[in-house]
């Protein structure tokens, strides 16, 4: 029986750290870069408070989302020996429902829609492994957390901490 993963969709396969900068500069024309945000929660990110989440009520914002430099190919190379779950906390968005299902149509075709999972409370997960950018769900999650970093998560060290898909794979290969 193949051991099962958790995978967020936000922040981990879908890079919305580059759709906040995108829609901030195309909406304000500043250009900044993920250096900026670092180390800032959500609501502080940004000079004009709210706009992320202005961002991610917007019609549009989720089906447009940048897919994370190297997620394709990994899950792909992930699912030969786990069962992969793509899990997303989407109720707080609800918008984002039919978008986040649109979005992993087109991008991650290879997924069952029995394997996508979308909640409210990510506590209720029970995989082996969970790759989140959220502490909040990492902290709760019984399994072994794997943090992908992020702006927001910069400053937290209790969680195995990957900063891109390939060191992913270098950590599951090397946990068998």
């Amino acid at each position: 029986m193949k051991k099962t993963i958790a995978i967020d969709m936000d922040g981990v396969i879908a890079d919305v750290e580059k759709q906040f900068l995108n829609w901030y500069e195309r909406d304000f024309g500043i250009k900044m870069v993920k250096a900026d945000i670092a180390g800032k929660g959500e609501d502080d990110a940004f000079p004009e408070k709210g706009i992320v989440r202005k961002f991610a009520t917007t019609p549009g914002f989720f089906t447009t989302l940048p897919v994370m430099e190297g997620a394709i190919e990994a899950v792909q190379e992930l699912m030969k020996d786990y069962e992969v779950y793509i899990v997303s906390a989407a109720m707080e968005f609800p918008l984002s429902l039919s978008e986040k299902l649109e979005w992993l149509k087109l991008h991650f075709p290879f997924i069952s829609w029995r394997n996508i999972i979308f909640c409210g409370d990510k506590s209720i997960i029970n995989t082996d492994f969970m790759i989140d950018d959220h502490i909040k769900n990492l902290d709760y999650f019984k399994g072994h957390p794997i943090m992908f970093h992020a702006f927001h998560n910069t400053g937290y060290t209790h969680h195995t901490r990957v900063h891109d898909w390939q060191e992913v794979l270098t950590l599951l290969k090397s946990r068998g």
